[in-house]
């Protein structure tokens, strides 16, 4: 177990290392949830990830351990990970001088694959998960004597991460309630030391992937199923650290649950309102405060957004069916006679409602209508709700059969 101390000698590694995040409330996100709601920005990190916390203090005590009389040499590091903690070790390894191999799970995102690269790092992809990637990475730190640097299960990266916690409070001493995204657990198991070491009234909440529960089935003895996959890769952990269950399970307070729909949908929210990107992880903590406003209601609330790396395509897909979602990107169905004109007066009748078509797919085979009919498909852009019942209601006064297809 590690204890305040630790984490407080964490803070003086630390300084000048990484950068001290700004905690500040969002009024936008204030009135949608309920409750006074506190962002801490970690992804405004170097490497856009809270995970150079306990890499960058776990290294510093290599080097210290390595320089001491009649220690043996360190030769370099090795790390497993889906990219946040592998940008994290490479990023100060390559700051200190060190050699890292880092080995990454088949499925990473490759902009973190390039990004771990880009601090010369050695990366070797392997295995379809974060346990197939450890295995491999424990085969090559004792093959070639390296150093391995646990994402999540050792106390020198338990104790980095937990100074969040520490800034945290200095800058909104009087919290309610913290909300931390839960993979492996070192994240919430560093925080919640610190914040029941200081302020054991805090409430600590963690939230995990609905598809990845393990640390949620180890703490309340659940058999919840582990899935293949998650749009927050960041914590989808099949496997929780041993040192860190016994922290979560001695002192975190409530663990939530969030499925996929409701980490997209924070997403997005943080994108609109904060102005500021975040992966899924990131938001997997106001996901859980928007799921659950009884929960919160009222309170102070703080919430990690632990990393930013997300990418790209997957976030313009996020965005796409965040805006099917608020009803601003609609797909409607028009039946009409097949003869020339039949278009033009649609798009017509559309373009005077206010809507803007992005596509369109006409049906002539596929369809039960008469043969001298066909089915239009149109995709287009709205202000909302209200308003695709405005432009369906527009349709039907020009004669024609409307429905708007709503998504599965």
């Amino acid at each position: 177990m590690i204890e305040l101390a630790d984490i407080r000698r964490a803070a003086r590694r630390l300084a000048g290392q990484v950068l001290a995040t700004p905690c500040v409330e969002s009024r936008t996100l204030s009135e949608v949830a309920g409750c006074q709601v506190f962002l801490k920005f970690e992804n405004l990190q170097f490497t856009a990830s809270f995970k150079e916390r306990g890499a960058c203090n776990k290294l510093a005590t290599l080097v210290a351990e390595a320089a001491a009389p009649g220690a043996a040499p360190l030769r370099g590091v090795i790390a497993m990970s889906a990219g946040n903690h592998a940008q994290g070790v490479a990023y100060h390894a390559q700051r200190l001088g060190l050699r890292a191999v880092i080995v990454m799970p088949r499925f990473t995102p490759g902009v973190k694959v390039e990004r771990t690269r880009g601090f010369e790092a050695e990366v070797v992809l392997h295995g379809d998960t974060l346990d197939e990637a450890r295995a491999h990475a424990q085969m090559l730190a004792e093959r070639e004597g390296l150093s391995f640097v646990h994402p999540y299960d050792d106390a020198d990266v338990v104790a980095g991460q937990g100074t969040i916690a520490l800034e945290m409070l200095e800058a909104v001493p009087d919290l309610d309630c913290v909300v931390v995204s839960v993979g492996g657990g070192g994240l919430i198991a560093g925080m919640a030391t610190a914040l029941k070491a200081l302020a054991p009234r805090i409430e600590v909440v963690g939230v995990q992937a609905l598809r990845f529960p393990a640390m949620y089935n180890a703490i309340k003895h659940t058999d919840l199923p582990v899935g293949q996959s998650s749009i927050a890769e960041g914590i989808a952990v099949a496997t929780p650290g041993h040192l860190t269950q016994r922290i979560v399970r001695d002192k975190v307070d409530e663990l939530m649950l969030v499925d996929e729909g409701d980490i997209e949908q924070a997403i997005v929210m943080l994108l609109e309102i904060e102005k500021t990107l975040v992966e899924g992880a990131g938001a997997a903590g106001l996901a859980a405060v928007i799921k659950n406003p009884a929960h919160f209601r009222g309170r102070k609330v703080a919430l990690v957004l632990c990393g930013g790396n997300i990418d790209p395509l997957l976030l313009a897909s996020i965005i796409e069916r965040g805006m099917v979602r608020a009803g601003r990107l609609a797909r409607i169905r028009v039946s009409a006679r097949d003869v020339p004109g039949s278009l033009a007066r649609i798009t017509a009748t559309v373009a005077e409602a206010g809507a803007n078509i992005i596509e369109v797919h006409h049906q002539r085979a596929f369809t039960l209508l008469a043969a001298q009919n066909v089915e239009i498909e149109l995709v287009i852009r709205t202000r909302g709700p209200e308003h695709v019942d405005a432009v369906l209601a527009a349709l039907r006064a020009a004669g024609l059969q409307a429905e708007h297809l709503q998504a599965a």
